[in-house]
């Protein structure tokens, strides 16, 4: 026994190296730490129980002490972050590359199946040279198996992605299926074809930041969700993250200690200028209204004139959404669409309620926007909120104008509770649209034309416009002083939160994307 044991513990020793010292001081050296040092610090201390510890490609290397690839590049297990369980897995680039083969595959596949069983979320930690080339259609069989679990326990259970070095080829689509994508600044990379691929076909050049580092996905193609600077950051904004998420669809998002915003409400009265086309920070809104003034923002580079992220109200998860009037006026257009669309869909997955602020002129114009598809990716976002069973709370701070006032959740879309502020505007276009087409031949034929548009713009704001013609109909539930804004969304989300609604029965909708 005990050579057994001794032979165990240099087993066991030589698969906790992965690739080496040697191998790890480079990763250290580029800004990385170890996949191991990755869990240590995202688990809580001595909570991480490793699993598929000994898996092995070749056969005969099971006994030996020679070992190749030590633990198949990938570390994979469960622990505890702030006591809720999750599982997790940790791609090891001293191993390899951190590259991908059939048994590598398997046993992020059994991580996955595990969590989705016990009703746990998966965070994934990506570091890898993408397929093991030797090992030809296994490894592409093993990127399909992780995508297929991906797509259904979408829904079931949340799942995230960490890149924190390089995600190429096939191996990028797993972290496109999850749930959210933090990356981080330099080392983390995510491209189909790299550089030199994309030089030889199409004569451009571009470096792998440009390309595909944290900002380009973060900014521009919106694959990402965070970016920070360092690992440790990176790590600590999961962290964050997973307190606002319930473990399942099964079960509540957690709640926490309520706390009254730290900003004072008073100033809600005047964070709204007057005047339509004058812009604000609708953050500036959310917390005067959150607990503690505290605001998780999902995407807050991509598509900036639309606002998503976790917030608490009264110690309970929420959902917030807003129109960015500072950003493009807060039109919506294709990708701010796409933005809101996703994060109501993911909210309504795990049963936490949607609250959304209203300031919106309508869609954004233009010919790139048409030709792009505004009119399906538009549809998208009515589509999310009718389909939308949760708890929704919609408070409409100012415009509130044509389609885009029903796609921001309107009573028509199912919003089970209706607000707005006395500086709300809802009609079919703005006031000085509307007078221009109404009373155009008046205000030619007036003696001051700019005068006489002013007189009836505001007539028509007054008349036409005013939130009171909405809540005579019942589409608005009250309108409120915005000082009370956080006390009547606690009451809203107090009664209807409990909440059960059921749809005529089917396999699935058909959702424009």
């Amino acid at each position: 026994m005990e050579k057994k044991l001794s032979h165990l513990q240099q087993r066991r020793e030589k698969t906790l190296l992965g690739g080496g010292e040697e191998k790890q001081q480079k990763q250290k050296e580029k800004g990385k730490k170890t996949a191991r040092e990755r869990l240590e610090q995202l688990l809580d201390p001595e909570s991480f129980v490793e699993i598929g510890v000994f898996v092995q490609t070749d056969m005969e290397e099971a006994s030996s002490l020679d070992i190749e690839n030590p633990g198949e590049g990938v570390v994979t297990g469960y622990g505890t972050v702030n006591g809720k369980k999750v599982y997790v897995y940790a791609q090891d680039f001293t191993v390899a590359g951190g590259s991908l083969g059939e048994r590598h595959a398997e046993k992020i596949c059994r991580a996955m199946d595990l969590a989705a069983q016990s009703g746990a979320p998966l965070v994934g930690i990506n570091d890898s040279g993408g397929a093991r080339i030797q090992e030809g259609v296994h490894a592409l069989n093993g990127y399909g198996e992780i995508f297929y679990r991906n797509t259904i326990y979408s829904g079931v259970i949340p799942q995230i992605s960490v890149i924190m070095g390089p995600c190429a080829g096939g191996a990028v689509y797993s972290p496109a299926l999850t749930d959210f994508v933090f990356m981080v600044e330099e080392t983390g990379l995510m491209f189909i074809t790299g550089p030199q691929v994309i030089k030889a076909v199409t004569g451009e050049e571009v470096t792998q930041e440009e390309l595909g580092g944290a900002l380009s996905h973060n900014q521009s193609s919106g694959v990402a969700h965070f970016m920070d600077e360092n690992e440790d950051d990176c790590l600590e904004r999961v962290k964050t993250l997973l307190d606002y998420l319930p473990p399942n669809n099964v079960e509540d998002p957690p709640p926490a200690e309520p706390e009254e915003p730290r900003l004072d409400r008073e100033e809600l009265v005047n964070l709204v200028p007057e005047g339509s086309n004058k812009g604000y920070d609708v953050r500036d809104i959310i917390k005067r209204v959150v607990d503690g003034s505290r605001f998780f923002e999902v995407q807050e580079k991509y598509a900036a004139n639309a606002v998503v992220g976790f917030a608490h109200l009264g110690g309970q998860p929420v959902g917030v959404i807003g129109n960015q009037p500072s950003v493009m006026a807060g039109c919506l257009d294709i990708d701010s669409s796409d933005k809101i669309s996703r994060f109501v869909r993911f909210c309504d997955s795990f049963h936490i309620p949607l609250v959304t602020f209203v300031d919106v002129p309508g869609y954004l114009p233009g010919v790139n926007q048409e030709w792009g598809g505004i009119i399906r990716h538009g549809a998208k976002l009515l589509y999310a909120y009718a389909e939308a069973t949760v708890p929704q709370v919609t408070v409409i701070l100012r415009k509130a104008y044509g389609g885009a006032y029903l796609a921001m959740n309107s009573r028509a879309m199912r919003a089970d509770i209706s607000l707005a502020w006395p500086t709300a505007e809802i009609a079919v276009m703005g006031p000085e649209g509307a007078v221009n087409i109404i009373n155009r031949k008046e205000i030619e034929n007036s003696g001051d034309p700019e005068k006489e548009k002013e007189r009836l713009t505001s007539e028509y704001r007054e008349k036409y416009a005013n939130p009171y013609i909405a809540a005579s109909r019942g589409w608005i539930d009250d309108v409120i002083d915005p000082r009370d804004t956080r006390y009547h969304l606690l009451r809203s989300l107090e009664a209807i939160y409990s909440k059960r609604e059921k749809r005529l029965p089917r396999k699935h909708g058909n959702m424009p994307l």
